[in-house]
């Protein structure tokens, strides 16, 4: 079960939140929002099943078709060449140290670029600067939304239960592993879920209304 755990851990980023909860760090897009190809703001089917392929592909490591545990032993090997630069198929500290500091770096980017994304949404008149008007405002709006999802610090912690809990829903046959059909087939029950107009698309209130189901039933759980 650890091993079936673990292994669902990784394949439940393609399941959080509303149906895809992962934020793309390329686009500044999050959630489901990051399968809307088109920008349209409203995610069909086509879209949502489009940007699950490819996160069943990465997670598929091996290529047979099926996330498990031979996945993650795949990806563990995969980051191991990464590191071992001399292919000796041992790490030494040089090389520790330098993959320490790659992924430094990399994590320094990313909080540039969401830095930069997060100066854009809060400079509201764009003059490239942030007034303590601007930024009191922004802190207001977050703790905002921080209070209606009912967040306590442990959002991701969360994120990752509910992910897990999908993953297992969406092995049926109870193989301890998930299938490209089992894949597509909780990616479909899920979209069906939050498109209560059966119109064939996911519009904002849609993904409103799911949001606010979640919470209510967040509220639930912990009043028992």
């Amino acid at each position: 079960m650890r091993t079936f755990a673990l292994t669902l851990s990784a394949a439940a980023l393609a399941f959080g939140g509303a149906g895809m909860a992962i934020a793309d760090n390329h686009t500044g897009k999050r959630g489901m929002m990051n399968a809307d190809a088109d920008g349209n703001g409203v995610i069909t089917l086509a879209e949502m099943k489009t940007q699950a392929a490819a996160r069943f592909a990465r997670m598929d490591a091996n290529n047979d078709g099926v996330i498990n545990a031979a996945d993650r032993e795949a990806r563990k090997a995969e980051r191991f060449a990464k590191i071992d630069t001399d292919n000796d198929g041992t790490l030494s500290q040089a090389e520790m140290t330098a993959a320490r500091e790659a992924r430094m770096a990399n994590r320094a980017e990313r909080r540039g670029d969401r830095m930069e994304r997060r100066v854009e949404r809060l400079d509201t008149d764009g003059d490239g600067k942030l007034s303590q008007a601007e930024l009191e405002t922004g802190k207001q709006a977050r703790m905002e939304r921080r209070g209606e999802r009912g967040e306590t610090g442990h959002r991701g912690k969360r994120g990752g239960h509910r992910g897990m809990g999908m993953m297992r829903q969406a092995d049926t046959n109870g193989d301890r592993a998930i299938s490209r059909a089992e894949f597509e087939a909780a990616i479909e029950a899920r979209f069906a879920k939050i498109d209560t107009d059966n119109s064939g698309t996911i519009t904002a209130a849609e993904r409103e209304a799911a949001h606010e189901a979640r919470k209510a039933a967040r509220a639930e759980r912990r009043s028992k």
